[in-house]
């Protein structure tokens, strides 16, 4: 019965669906940008690309693009700021490292600043702190050597500068009681 009902027009069948017309490139690319922005905040950069990827005119692209950057559909100094205080908090990220992202995504460079700016260098360091007391323990007996190197490199990866991060280390050891008399000197290892 159902090989009778896809073909005989009724309720289901293909000749029940409706033909949409044609989309013209500024509605494809309005739509195109509407998916992508339900998912989660893009930069305009990002929204570019993907129009680019779909085959979408400059021009229409460019369009579009003003058009909800006027509305606030788009907009990259915001995004910046929330991709800072998120990655900043949630995977302990530096600076350095921020911006690295942020321009990936194509965040313009006065943006990229002004979204750091909220990050002042005691709250990295203090993050910095809370990142090593939570690696701490699972360094403990390793060598001094191989603990200092373990740490600073997993501060070093997520883009805190090599004074900072050995700074913040030598600390740490102190306080849990080991000797780290020589670590400035272990900087270059």
């Amino acid at each position: 019965m159902r090989e009778q009902e896809r073909g005989s027009g009724l309720p289901g069948g293909r000749e029940d669906r409706q033909e949409l017309p044609p989309q013209s490139p500024e509605e494809q690319a309005r739509a195109i940008c509407l998916r992508l922005l339900t998912g989660s905040p893009r930069t305009r950069r990002q929204l570019a690309d993907a129009l680019h990827k779909r085959g979408i005119p400059e021009e229409v692209s460019q369009q579009v693009l003003s058009r909800y950057e006027e509305v606030g559909l788009i907009d990259d100094a915001a995004f910046a700021g929330a991709w800072v205080e998120s990655r900043h908090r949630g995977r302990g990220l530096a600076r350095r490292a921020l911006a690295q992202e942020l321009r990936t995504k194509g965040v313009h460079a006065t943006l990229v600043e002004e979204a750091l700016e909220q990050l002042d260098s005691d709250q990295e360091e203090q993050t910095a702190r809370e990142l090593v007391a939570r690696k701490l323990r699972s360094t403990r007996g390793l060598e001094r050597d191989k603990r200092i190197r373990r740490l600073a490199g997993m501060l070093a990866r997520k883009g805190y500068p090599e004074g900072m991060a050995l700074r913040v280390v030598r600390r740490a050891l102190e306080a849990e009681g080991d000797e780290t008399e020589d670590l400035d000197g272990c900087a270059g290892q």
